[in-house]
């Protein structure tokens, strides 16, 4: 099994969500987050003067899938986050040993 990590420009959420759902992937943990890479922040006029925010507003989400999934998923992601321009995020897999469910106690590795 494997966790994918997908971190997209907020506003992207709801057509990445749709991906996924086309993919029948519905399961996912969903997290605001602040970061920078290559867009290094942003600059913007406040009274008068520039201030520069080098966090720029992100949202997280995670996946576990099984290994055979993870191409799928990522392209899903893929197709629902690009808007072409930087800052469009990053994705990470990581790999996942055990998923338990709390309620049934039922376990896949």
């Amino acid at each position: 099994m494997k966790m994918v990590k997908a971190i997209v420009r907020p506003e992207r959420l709801e057509f990445v969500k749709k991906a996924l759902e086309n993919q029948g992937q519905y399961g996912m943990t969903v997290m605001p987050v602040e970061g920078r890479g290559d867009q290094k922040g942003i600059s913007l006029q406040y009274r008068g003067g520039a201030i520069t925010v080098d966090l720029i507003p992100k949202v997280q989400i995670e996946v576990v899938v099984k290994d055979a999934d993870v191409d799928r998923l990522i392209t899903a992601i893929c197709e629902g986050a690009k808007t072409g321009k930087i800052g469009d995020g990053r994705i990470f897999v990581l790999p996942v040993e055990r998923s338990i469910k709390v309620r049934t106690g039922e376990q896949e590795s």
